[in-house]
C-alpha cells in the first residue's frame, strides 16, 4: 500500500468516525430531552421545563 492510499484510508475512517460520533451525540441528546421532558416526576419535568425556557426553546 502506498503512502497516498494509506492517507486516503485514514481520512475516510476519520470522517466516518466523526460522523458516527456526531450522530450518536445527537441521538443521546434527543433521548435525554424526551425522557426527562415527559417524565412523570415533577422535579425532573420542572428542571427540563426551566432549561427549555432558559434556552429559548418553546415548549407551550
Amino acid at each position: 500500500m502506498s503512502i497516498a492510499q494509506s492517507t486516503s484510508v485514514q481520512t475516510s475512517v476519520s470522517q466516518s468516525s466523526t460522523l458516527l460520533q456526531t450522530m450518536s451525540a445527537m441521538a443521546f441528546g434527543v433521548v435525554v430531552l424526551l425522557a426527562v421532558g415527559f417524565a412523570p416526576m415533577d422535579a425532573a419535568h420542572n428542571a427540563a421545563h426551566d432549561t427549555r425556557h432558559s434556552l429559548a426553546f418553546p415548549c407551550h
